[in-house]
């Protein structure tokens, strides 16, 4: 019986040893391109194009970061918010316990949503903090076979995004228990807690959308109300109203929540040395300091722990250029002039991207992945992206080799890796490249 339990413990183990062997590190597992590519935007920020005007697209930017607070209702209909519900089915579901979902857990959720009532509130409201939009009403995950690589943590499908804090957002309606409510932000909408925003009178709506805006540059300094009380860190992506300026400080308006969930406003004071009112100039110096900022945070699929993924990265980057952007991968592509690279050969969409991109300035679109092109190094395409890892497959396994944060890199990033897998490198899955001034 002893030998029978050795026997046991040592095949339990090797199999977890087995399976755990799917999933490496960049910590372990040296990168060529992390290795040799330059880590540092300076060496890519002087391609940028001087000459290049964003006057066309700057102008539009607060139109569109404001335009939940101008609509009456939501454009988007029932059969589109319930999406959700209609994709995750409880066959191919895993909870945070790692067993697969029940059809109750489902049930309950779209109980609770309360869709009888989608629309019916329309309320002007702002965000407190830093929110996960849900596609549920739930703080639960919903996650894939977790045994796979390339699924479990971090993948949980019902982050749908992140909305910073101090952004316009639009009430659809309450969930059952009145703990959550359906909201929509300028470029997603979702589920999020009724403590995590407060409701605004038109009058608060109009004030702060007529007042000069100031965005933030800088990650991760604290921003006080006036009576010194800690409200939340600052994040490349977030603006304010200005109230009044001095020499070395903005005051900004700020909320938190009063009695009944009333708002309170606040006058902050925030550096100057981390935010600005005029918009920036894609310059190389100024492209240098918010690169090295939205690089401070690690990979993070739908904005998770705060975190970044690839284009929530690009879209925060771009917001103190006045550039907006659209949240998901597939949206971001479409934005600009496109040129189709899908059916083209990999040494063809080589040529073309040498030709037609502009650094800084054009998005390159896999499915489910954007990456910025920033120009060349050695002849070869290189791209600034944010990404969670890298595929191999070994005897028709798929595996990961975890990169989990912005980097630069070519468009064969891992090539050189054991067992990578070049059927699914970025190159030979582009679809489009799209320039986002033309």
């Amino acid at each position: 019986m002893r030998y029978i339990l050795i026997i046991l413990l040592i095949v339990f183990f090797t199999g977890c040893s087995l399976r755990d062997a799917k999933i490496k590190t960049s910590k372990t597992i040296e990168i060529y391109d992390l290795q040799n590519i330059p880590q540092d935007v300076n060496y890519f920020s002087k391609n940028i194009d001087k000459n290049t005007s964003f006057y066309e697209i700057q102008k539009k930017y607060e139109q569109r970061y404001f335009s939940m607070w101008n609509i009456e209702k939501p454009k988007e209909g029932l059969v589109s918010v319930k999406w959700p519900f209609f994709s995750y089915r409880p066959s191919k579901s895993y909870g945070e316990n790692l067993q697969p979902l029940e059809q109750n857990f489902f049930d309950t959720m779209l109980n609770n949503a309360n869709f009888d009532t989608y629309a019916t509130i329309n309320s002007k409201a702002v965000t407190l903090r830093e929110v996960s939009l849900r596609s549920f009403p739930t703080i639960k995950p919903l996650l894939r076979n977790p045994s796979l690589a390339g699924e479990g943590f971090p993948f949980d499908y019902l982050q749908n995004s992140t909305v910073h804090a101090n952004e316009p957002i639009l009430v659809s309606h309450y969930s059952k228990d009145r703990e959550w409510a359906y909201i929509f932000s300028n470029f997603a909408s979702g589920w999020v807690k009724t403590n995590e925003f407060v409701i605004l009178e038109k009058q608060h709506t109009e004030a702060w959308q007529n007042a000069q805006q100031v965005a933030v540059t800088k990650e991760d300094e604290p921003i006080y109300d006036s009576d010194g009380n800690f409200l939340y860190k600052s994040k490349i992506g977030m603006m304010f109203a200005l109230a009044s300026e001095d020499e070395k400080t903005y005051t900004v308006l700020t909320v938190s929540s009063y009695k009944n969930s009333k708002p309170l406003f606040f006058k902050s004071k925030i550096s100057k040395d981390i935010a600005t009112k005029e918009i920036m100039k894609l310059d190389e110096n100024n492209l240098a300091t918010v690169i090295n900022e939205v690089s401070k945070t690690n990979y993070g699929w739908g904005g998770m722990y705060e975190q970044r993924d690839c284009s929530s990265m690009l879209r925060d980057m771009f917001t103190p250029f006045g550039i907006w952007l659209p949240r998901n991968s597939y949206q971001q592509s479409k934005i600009g002039k496109v040129i189709i690279l899908e059916n083209l050969s990999d040494k063809e969409k080589i040529r073309v991207i040498k030709e037609k991109a502009v650094p800084f300035q054009t998005i390159l679109y896999k499915k489910g992945h954007v990456v910025l092109y920033v120009g060349t190094y050695n002849d070869e395409v290189i791209v600034f992206h944010n990404t969670w890892g890298i595929k191999t497959k070994k005897e028709g396994i798929e595996g990961r080799v975890v990169v989990g944060r912005p980097v630069f890199s070519s468009l064969n990033l891992g090539k050189y890796v054991e067992d990578y897998d070049e059927e699914s490198s970025m190159l030979k899955t582009l679809i489009s490249m799209n320039i986002l001034t033309q």
